[in-house]
């Protein structure tokens, strides 16, 4: 990940609803969520809420992917891993501190069709 690239998903997490919004659908998992139970579970509205998903699909953070009528939203984790692989690449002068499996989210995400 380049240095500006790791900026605009910083600058995307710095707003706390953002943040809110990203953290929740990290906890949802590959399902992601739908915007309706976004906004339930965060108690946002819906304008408020789009414009929000719509700064952290910009940063590709945030994912949506169409299933029928509905669109679900979701982490996208590798992102967010290669955001902390950004932050650690040079942790500790170059040793390795933290093992693999504890430093990155190992959830699958789901295939495309």
């Amino acid at each position: 990940m380049e240095d500006s690239q790791a900026a605009s998903c910083f600058a995307a997490l710095a707003h706390p609803v953002r943040l809110r919004v990203f953290r929740a659908l990290v906890v949802a998992g590959a399902g992601g969520l739908t915007p309706g139970a976004l906004a339930q579970n965060l108690v946002l509205p819906a304008a408020t809420l789009s414009f929000h998903l719509k700064e952290l699909m910009h940063t590709g953070l945030v994912l949506a992917q169409r299933s029928g009528r509905h669109i679900h939203y979701r982490a996208a984790l590798e992102r967010m891993n290669a955001l902390l692989a950004y932050l650690s690449e040079n942790c500790c002068q170059g040793q390795s501190c933290l093992s693999p499996p504890s430093l990155f989210c190992n959830l699958l995400e789901p295939q495309h069709d």
